[in-house]
C-alpha cells in the first residue's frame, strides 16, 4: 500500500519553539506567521520538561496556551513527543538508560539522543509520557498530525549500551535458535570466535585494529534497525488510541541503520525529511564538513536525498528546509543562502515530491548549540530578506494547488539495498564504490534531462514496482538474492535493461563469500561470471571503448568471462588484463541485462543513459542548458515541468510548444529565460 502525505493544497510550515521565547511573543509570532503564507508549526520535539518536570508529575498548561492561540489564531500544530531529549532528571536516576560509546564508557547529559532504544526503563518513561501527551492533547483541534521522536539515529546509529548487548543476545536467539546455527551463520570458526554461551555475545566492542567479526556486525546493524522501529511502533501505536480522524503520524530524517520502509510500513502514515542543500557549501569545522561533496551540482545534489525520500512516501513532507547559514558552534559551518536560493530550495523539494514544506525554524535561537543554524529571522527579530522570500512563496505554491498530489515520473531508477550498504560500511573492497557510482549516475541524470529515482530492493517486493522503470541500474549491491535475481530476470523478459555493477552477487545474507562466482545469481541473467579483481591506485585511469567511444572505468575492475549466451561489448585497454572482457550483455526475452566489471564514471553513465533512449527525457517539448534540472510530476495525465536554476547566472532555454509557468502566470513559447536561482513550472 502506497503511503504518501495527503494535503489539501502545497502548504507551507515552520519550527517554532514556544519554551525558547517570552509568552508575550506568542502572538506576534503567529500572526507575522500567518501573513507570511505559514499554516502550520511543529512544537515539542524537545520540550519533555514542559510536561514532566519532576519524574511523575505532568503538568500540561503551557502547551494548553500554546495550542489555544494556535486555534485562536487559525495556525494548525504538527505535535512532536519529546523523547529525542530526555531530561537530567531521568539519566540521572536511571543511568542504565544512557547510551555507551565503544568501549562501554556512558555518554552524558547535555547533548540530545543521549539514551538508548533497548532500555526497558527508558521505554517505560517514554510510553507513559507519550501516553500522558497523547490522551490530553489528542483531540485538540488545532493539531494536525504528530511528529515521533525527532531524526531517529542522526548523532549516532549503533548503540553499546548494556542493554543493548542483552536485547541483542535476544535478537540473534530468536533469529538462529541455537549457537550451533549462530556459530555458522557468523563464521565464528575464524580466529577461533566460537561461542558456547549466549552470555559471551556482546555489541561490537573495540579490538585490536578495530575488525570485529563482520558478519556479527551486519547483524548488529540489522538489530539496531529492528530496535528502533519497536521504539518508534511502540510510540505510534500509543498515538492511534487517541488522535482525531484524519490526524497523521510521521518522523523526520533520513539516517543509518534504519529499514525506512519497514518501520513506514509498521508506524508511521509516511515520512517526512529534513532537507539541509546548504551543506553543500560547507565551509568547514568539524567532521560533518562537507565542502564538495556534491561535486559541482552543489545544491542542485539534495535531489539524491529527496529521491531517496520519494521511494518510501512517493508524496511526502519536508519537516525541516533550510532558510539561513547553518552550523553549531563546533561543526557544521556554512555560508548563508544567496537571494532567492530559499525559495528555490523550498520548490526543489516541491518539484520532487514534497507537498508540505516547513522551514527550519522561525528565529534563530540565542541560546545553545544552534546559536548559528539561522532561522527566517534573525536574533534581532527584524524583517529580513528570508521572510521577503517566503512571502514570495505564499502566493506562488497558492498557484500550484493543481499539483497537489501529484507524483515525480522518472522512467529511470537507481537500486539501493539496505544490507548491501550497511555491510559495505565495513568492507573497503566494495562499500566505497556505491557512493561515487550512484553520485555519477545522477549527475548524468541530471545533466541529460533524465529524471531518476531510487529504488529500495527487498525481499517480497513484486514485479509491479519494477515496470514503471525503463531502466534499473544496481550499482554494487553485494548481498543480492536468488529471490531478487529471479524478480530483475521477469523484468528483463517484459522489456526493462538492468545495469549491474561490479562486485554485484558475490556474499550472502550474511556477508559471507560462498564458494561459487560472482555474481551469483546474477550469472545467468548477465551471461558471465567473474575471473578475477583488483582495486585501482589512486589516480589510475583505466578506460574501455564501449559503442565507439572511450569511457573509464574507475576504482575497481573485474575480468569478466562471457558464458550462457553472454557478449563482451567492451575489453579493457592498458593494465595487465588489456584486451579481457571489461562489459557484457546478454539479451533475454524482450530486455537486457548489462554487466559493467567497474565502479561508474559520469561518462559511462552518460552513454548508457544515451543508449538507452532516456537522455534528454523533454525533447520532444523543450530544448534545456545542463545547467537547468528538468523535475517531472504528473496527475491524472497532467504534466507539471519544474525548470530549476542553480546558478547565479541567468539560463536561457526554448520552448518547442506554449507552456503556461504556473509560478508566474506567463505563457511562454519559443526562447526563454530563467533569472539566476529561478524556477519555472510550465504546464499545457
Amino acid at each position: 500500500m502506497e503511503k504518501s502525505i495527503n494535503m489539501e493544497q502545497i502548504t507551507l510550515g515552520v519550527c517554532y519553539y514556544p519554551e525558547h521565547w517570552p509568552e508575550a511573543m506568542w502572538e506576534q509570532d503567529l500572526t507575522r506567521m500567518l501573513e507570511a503564507g505559514i499554516k502550520v508549526c511543529r512544537v515539542a520535539e524537545f520540550a519533555w520538561s514542559k510536561f514532566e518536570k519532576t519524574e511523575g508529575v505532568f503538568t500540561f498548561d503551557f502547551f494548553d496556551r500554546f495550542l489555544d492561540l494556535a486555534q485562536q489564531k487559525g495556525m494548525k500544530v504538527i505535535f512532536c513527543t519529546p523523547t529525542a531529549t530526555p531530561p537530567a532528571w531521568l539519566t540521572e536516576k536511571y543511568p542504565e538508560a544512557l547510551n555507551a560509546l565503544p568501549n562501554g564508557i556512558l555518554v552524558r547529559h547535555g547533548m540530545r539522543c543521549h539514551c538508548n532504544h533497548t532500555s526497558p526503563v527508558f521505554r517505560q518513561l517514554c510510553a507513559r509520557l507519550v501516553e500522558q501527551i497523547a490522551s490530553h492533547y489528542g483531540g485538540h483541534p488545532a493539531i494536525i498530525g504528530w511528529q515521533i521522536d525527532n531524526e531517529f539515529n542522526c548523532e549516532t546509529n549503533m548503540f553499546y549500551s548494556e542493554s543493548d548487548s542483552v536485547a541483542f543476545r535476544a535478537y540473534l536467539k530468536q533469529k538462529f535458535g541455537t549457537l550451533d546455527k549462530l556459530n555458522e551463520a557468523m563464521g565464528t570458526v575464524f580466529w577461533n570466535q566460537e561461542y558456547t554461551a549466549w552470555d559471551e555475545i556482546y555489541v561490537a566492542r573495540p579490538t585490536l585494529g578495530n575488525a570485529s567479526n563482520p558478519h556479527l556486525l551486519l547483524e548488529q546493524k540489522k538489530f539496531v534497525s529492528q530496535s528502533t522501529i519497536e521504539f518508534c511502533k511502540l510510540q505510534a501505536d500509543i498515538l492511534k488510541k487517541y488522535r482525531k480522524p484524519g490526524d497523521f503520524i510521521t518522523t523526520n530524517g533520513i539516517f543509518g541503520h534504519l529499514d525506512y520502509q519497514e518501520m513506514n510500513a509498521q508506524a508511521l502514515d509516511f515520512i517526512t525529511f529534513d532537507s539541509y542543500p546548504n551543506f553543500a557549501y560547507s565551509v568547514g569545522g568539524g567532521v560533518n564538513a562537507n565542502a564538495g561533496a556534491a561535486g559541482k551540482l552543489k545544491d542542485r545534489a539534495s535531489g539524491l536525498s529527496l529521491a531517496r525520500t520519494r521511494s518510501i512516501s512517493p508524496v511526502f513532507g519536508i519537516m525541516e528546509q533550510q532558510s539561513g547559514a547553518g552550523g553549531w558552534q563546533t561543526a557544521m559551518a556554512q555560508q548563508a543562502p544567496r537571494p532567492g536560493q530559499l525559495r528555490l530550495w523550498a520548490l526543489q523539494s516541491i518539484a520532487h515530491g514534497a507537498d508540505y514544506v516547513s522551514f527550519f525554524r522561525w528565529r534563530t535561537c540565542t541560546v545553545g548549540t544552534e546559536i548559528y543554524w539561522n532561522g527566517i529571522l534573525g536574533w534581532d527579530n527584524r524583517d529580513t530578506r528570508q521572510l521577503e522570500e517566503v512571502k514570495t512563496l505564499k502566493d506562488e505554491v497558492a498557484g500550484l494547488a493543481q499539483v497537489t498530489g501529484s507524483h515525480y515520473r522518472a522512467k529511470v531508477a537507481v537500486c539501493y539495498h539496505y544490507y548491501s550498504d550497511w555491510d559495505g560500511e565495513g568492507d573497503i573492497f566494495y562499500g566505497p564504490l556505491s557512493g561515487p557510482s550512484v553520485m555519477n549516475w545522477f549527475s548524468a541524470c541530471q545533466e541529460a534531462h533524465a529524471p531518476m529515482d531510487l529504488l529500495c530492493l527487498r525481499e517480497g517486493m513484486e514485479l509491479a514496482g519494477l515496470l514503471p522503470y525503463e531502466l534499473l541500474v544496481l550499482p554494487h549491491i553485494g548481498l543480492l538474492s536468488n529471490e531478487l535475481c529471479r524478480l530483475l530476470s521477469r523484468y528483463v523478459e517484459q522489456g526493462g535493461r538492468v545495469v549491474f555493477g561490479a562486485r554485484t552477487g558475490f556474499k550472502d545474507e550474511f556477508g559471507r563469500c560462498p564458494m561459487r562466482p560472482a555474481p551469483g545469481g546474477a550469472a545467468e541473467l548477465v551471461g558471465g561470471t567473474v575471473r578475477e579483481y583488483t582495486l585501482l591506485p589512486q589516480k589510475k585511469q583505466v578506460t574501455a571503448t564501449l559503442w565507439g567511444r572511450s569511457v573509464a572505468l574507475p576504482l575497481v575492475n573485474e575480468v569478466l568471462e562471457a558464458e550462457a549466451g553472454g557478449e563482451v561489448l567492451a575489453c579493457y585497454e592498458g593494465e595487465y588484463y588489456a584486451g579481457r572482457p571489461a562489459v557484457l550483455r546478454k539479451k533475454l526475452g524482450a530486455g537486457e541485462a548489462l554487466y559493467v566489471g567497474a565502479a561508474f564514471s559520469q561518462e559511462l553513465a552518460a552513454l548508457l543513459l544515451e543508449r538507452a533512449g532516456l537522455a534528454e527525457a523533454c525533447r520532444e517539448e523543450l530544448a534545456l542548458p545542463p545547467e537547468l534540472e528538468y523535475a517531472l510530476r504528473e496527475k491524472d495525465g497532467q504534466r507539471f515541468r519544474f525548470l530549476l536554476n542553480y546558478t547565479e547566472a541567468p539560463q536561457s532555454f526554448f520552448c518547442k510548444k506554449p507552456f503556461t509557468d504556473l509560478l508566474t502566470k506567463k505563457h511562454l513559447e519559443g526562447q526563454a529565460q530563467l533569472p539566476p536561482y529561478g524556477v519555472a513550472v510550465l504546464t499545457d
